[in-house]
């Protein structure tokens, strides 16, 4: 097994130093127990056990001795994701016994503590080290949001709508999937004319492309992940500040993918259909227009209203050929409004779903492995945001009134009635620098759908 940065397992040859671990309310036993030195020296630095904290102390050679890390939650991954680069490098062992949910926190959180985005600019330190014996699984987890990371953080002239196909097939090859891509013209022979309309005006050509793995016989999740490489809004271009940083508009995609790669990996007794429609909404002489009629997959027709509501345009494609599949359950993700970010801030994802079950199985599961993210309701009398004169539906409106779950109805539309079906909406980046969260791509409840699908499928 190869280990990511900042992980070694035990050796003979090297002795780790001593770290322990403490909350506040634990602190003041744990000084207790330490010699009258180490105490001295806590008090001098005036250390006592706070969230997001680190300590460490010399021996009697003058040489590190040992180090305290204060976290708050024990089983939040992010407790511990400071820990890499505020203890001085070298190895670290802890020192007394931790339950197997509290270790794995540990390992998730030291994983991502860790995590720099090297392609182009490499680190200046390496991170401490942790040493022990790891879980596969848990390493698989944090591959998986490391995966996303550095999906998102790659720029769009390395990870355009060729290069997400690039990946979908090395992953089915790894993995033994099997993947097939629709692009360009053939996207309207083939009957995805939305999808083909939002990327047409770019030079790389748009494309579905969809992956297929695991037993027929085993329960179907169908998953879809908006693939939008860069969005410049169309010809309704944002503003500089806007476009900014738009190269993480696959940031669904890039969750589709990773979560896909961790089943797979983990091999979960699932059947998996993953749907990546794989874009650029660019401004050229093709580009589709406001006021234009689009047809879709499902035979809807949709006046567009605004070319920057492009995610819900590809997704519905998608999400009809997914249905088509009858799958048992139908998951989206999408970095799809802005408006959910008004509403819930960067850091909880939005939830909507037509299933009661399925969503409070995913809500349990994003409380137990801290990695939430908050229902919204299907509140359909806003439908009639997305009227249109002259269309089925409208892809925008002009109110500025309930954007994230119109975006959401909007999506309903195309889901098959009796179809069980989540979708959220995700930000997948941190604005700034926070220990274990560096600014950048995120993964955001790709852990809590996880397990919430472990669990599913283990029932």
């Amino acid at each position: 097994m190869t280990l990511p940065v900042g992980f070694a397992t035990p050796d003979a040859a090297t002795t780790p130093r001593p770290l322990h671990i403490v909350d506040k309310a634990g602190f003041a036993a744990w000084r207790d127990a330490q010699s009258p030195v180490v105490q001295a020296w806590l008090a001098a630095q005036r250390f006592d056990g706070s969230a997001g904290t680190a300590q460490s102390w010399a021996n009697a050679e003058g040489a590190i001795g040992g180090a305290v890390i204060g976290i708050g939650d024990g089983l939040d991954a992010y407790s511990y994701a400071h820990a890499p680069l505020a203890l001085p490098g070298g190895d670290w062992q802890v020192v007394a016994d931790i339950d197997e949910a509290t270790r794995q926190a540990l390992h998730l959180g030291w994983g991502l503590g860790c995590y720099r985005f090297d392609r182009y600019k490499k680190t200046t330190r390496a991170p401490a080290r942790l040493v022990d014996t790891f879980d596969a699984e848990a390493l698989d987890v944090l591959a998986a949001c490391v995966r996303v990371r550095d999906l998102v953080n790659t720029p769009t002239e390395h990870m355009g709508p060729d290069d997400l196909e690039s990946l979908a097939r090395d992953l089915a090859a790894r993995h033994g999937a099997s993947i097939t891509v629709v692009a360009g013209e053939d996207l309207l022979a083939q009957g995805y004319p939305a999808i083909h309309a939002v990327g047409r005006a770019s030079h790389r050509a748009p494309r579905i492309i969809e992956l297929s793995w695991g037993d027929a016989s085993h329960p179907h999740v169908a998953i879809c992940g908006k693939g939008v490489c860069f969005d410049t809004g169309g010809l309704d271009l944002k503003t500089a500040v806007g476009m900014r940083n738009m190269k993480k508009d696959m940031g669904g995609a890039a969750h589709a993918l990773a979560l896909a790669e961790l089943i797979m990996a983990r091999k979960l007794p699932l059947g998996l259909t993953v749907l990546v429609p794989a874009v650029e909404n660019a401004v050229g002489p093709d580009a589709f227009r406001p006021g234009e009629v689009v047809a879709t997959r499902k035979g809807v027709s949709v006046e567009i209203d605004n070319t920057d509501a492009e995610g819900r345009m590809v997704l519905c494609d998608a999400l009809a050929r997914a249905c088509e599949l009858k799958p048992d359950v139908l998951l989206d993700f999408a970095t799809l409004t802005g408006a959910a970010r008004v509403a819930l801030g960067p850091d909880l994802p939005v939830l909507y779903a037509n299933d009661e079950s399925l969503a409070n199985d995913w809500l349990d599961a994003g409380n137990s492995t801290r990695d939430p993210l908050w229902r919204m309701p299907l509140w359909r009398p806003y439908l009639r945001y997305l009227t249109s004169g002259i269309a089925d539906l409208a892809n925008g409106s002009a109110s500025s009134m309930a954007g994230s779950i119109t975006a959401a109805l909007f999506l309903e539309r195309f889901v098959a009635e009796g179809q069980r079906w989540a979708h959220v909406d995700v930000y997948a980046w941190n604005d700034s620098d926070r220990a274990g969260k560096p600014a950048g791509g995120e993964a955001q409840s790709l852990r809590a759908c996880y397990a919430m699908l472990k669990a599913r499928a283990a029932a």
